[in-house]
């Protein structure tokens, strides 16, 4: 992504501010060039060099401004050494003065500018240069003052001006989130009206379809056609029924969720093929299946896959050139899953749990199940869950 020239030179300060200073002595070159010939220095790549020495403090005016002005103010001998000012040497106090005017608190910005200005009236007064003009002292005093007052102004403007719209963008955000929240918070209260209402309208449905099929058992030895249109009312009923469910689930749903398919979900079945898929994706894995396993309700057979796959995902992805293990069985009455794998695991940390693993837990709580989640004695990685179950029959393994 490219970044935009204001950014970098935020960025940047000292380099930002190098390229200032060279173009400071590009502005003294321009004046040079544009003046007769005749006027020119007589050792113009001396001159060049005075004057990125008199500019170079402006390289340091944000990185280090303090001694950015030390070595301002130690410039005031070139003068002396040159017979003349470059140019170079007022616009490195102009732009000091301004930057510690921006940057500084009103007391700092006004002893800075004093430090910076009061020697050079003192030099305009005891040492006054030959300029070629009919001028005295206290013209170049007064030029300089009014000089370094503007140069302070515009830089206390420009910083109050920076911080009335750093007060207005944070308003402006602060109001933004308030609306957005307003939003989400209407639109989340009238999605629990709505599921309210639908609630109330399948648990009704339900009701109905139970005293019907109660009253379809108990005439359907004497009256098969009663019996008959019972179970039919059922069927309608049962469609109804569904159909609102799926409304109700769709009011439920954020809109960070995707929508639902019509794909059938995942189960114990599904768990040999989860693993070789992890198989081909590069992480050798060994599926241990008691036998046998019992029969179980969908729901908790979908928390067993999805714990497997959180677990193999992470392994995957964590674990390096190592291998795992899937052990299903039995174990009290309860239907257990371990995965464990001989990697280094995740890297140690406060901020390391992720959503995974919190769905994981929600899952198995949901159920009245125990998770166990860490490190192996041995090294490696272990999720264990177990999840009590009544079993009503068995499948095959």
């Amino acid at each position: 992504m490219t970044e935009g020239p204001e950014r970098w030179w935020v960025r940047r300060p000292l380099a930002g501010d190098v390229l200032f200073a060279a173009a400071l002595v590009l502005v003294e070159v321009a004046f040079v060039l544009l003046t007769p010939r005749e006027f020119w220095p007589r050792q113009l790549p001396s001159m060049l060099a005075w004057s990125g020495l008199c500019a170079a403090p402006v390289a340091l005016r944000r990185a280090a401004p303090w001694p950015a002005v030390g070595a301002a103010l130690a410039t005031l001998a070139v003068p002396a050494v040159l017979g003349h000012a470059p140019t170079t040497q007022s616009l490195t106090f102009l732009v000091l003065t301004y930057t510690m005017a921006v940057h500084r608190a009103a007391l700092t910005a006004v002893a800075a500018t004093v430090l910076l200005w009061v020697p050079v009236a003192a030099l305009n007064v005891l040492t006054p240069l030959d300029t070629g003009l009919d001028v005295g002292p206290a013209y170049l005093v007064l030029n300089n003052l009014l000089t370094a007052l503007l140069a302070y102004a515009v830089g206390r403007a420009v910083r109050a001006r920076r911080t009335s719209l750093r007060v207005l963008r944070e308003r402006a955000r602060a109001a933004e989130d308030n609306q957005r929240a307003l939003a989400e918070q209407a639109v989340a209260d009238e999605r629990r009206r709505i599921a309210r209402e639908l609630h109330d309208v399948v648990a009704h449905h339900v009701s109905v379809m139970g005293v019907l099929a109660t009253g379809a058992r108990r005439v359907l030895h004497r009256d098969l056609a009663a019996a008959d249109e019972a179970i039919a009312t059922i069927e309608d009923t049962s469609r109804v029924t569904l159909r609102e469910m799926r409304r109700l689930l769709d009011v439920l749903r954020t809109d960070a969720e995707p929508a639902a398919d019509l794909t059938p979900q995942p189960g114990l079945a599904g768990i040999t093929a989860l693993v070789e898929q992890v198989r081909e994706a590069g992480l050798p894995v060994v599926l241990e299946v008691a036998d046998p396993v019992p029969t179980v309700d969908e729901g908790v057979s979908l928390t067993v896959y999805r714990i497997t796959q959180e677990a193999l995902t992470n392994a995957l992805k964590h674990a390096g050139s190592a291998t795992a293990t899937v052990r299903l069985g039995v174990d009290g009455g309860g239907l257990t899953v371990e995965i464990t794998d001989t990697g280094r695991g995740p890297e140690p940390g406060p901020d390391r749990i992720g959503h995974g693993l919190v769905g994981m837990r929600e899952r198995v709580a949901l159920y009245g199940g125990t998770l166990r989640i860490g490190p192996r004695a041995g090294g490696g990685f272990r999720v264990y869950a177990r999840i009590p179950v009544e079993p009503a029959g068995t499948v095959p393994a």
